[in-house]
């Protein structure tokens, strides 16, 4: 337990970040799963509107510091990956 004044308000900062912090991770993992399931549907429209949601909460995330700028990028690149393919391997 904190002993100090400071030490115990870094204690409720640290927790009120924490929570907030796990609500948008978890916010973040339903939004690429949406993607993918868009994606494994073979929609289109759906997976590249759901990128383009996705690609902006990472980078809302990444400014934050919640995640790290490379993870959101990371995630990025590969979920585009998965869009662009899926444009190409089925017919317009």
């Amino acid at each position: 337990m904190p002993t100090t004044k400071s030490a115990e308000k870094r204690l409720r900062q640290s927790e009120v970040r924490r929570v907030r912090n796990r609500s948008i991770k978890r916010s973040l993992a339903t939004y690429v799963r949406r993607v993918l399931e868009a994606i494994a549907g073979g929609d289109k429209a759906k997976a590249d509107a759901e990128f383009r949601l996705t690609s902006k909460k990472l980078d809302q995330a990444a400014s934050k510091r919640v995640i790290h700028a490379n993870t959101a990028a990371r995630t990025k690149s590969r979920l585009s990956a998965r869009v662009k393919k899926l444009k190409r391997a089925t017919p317009a």
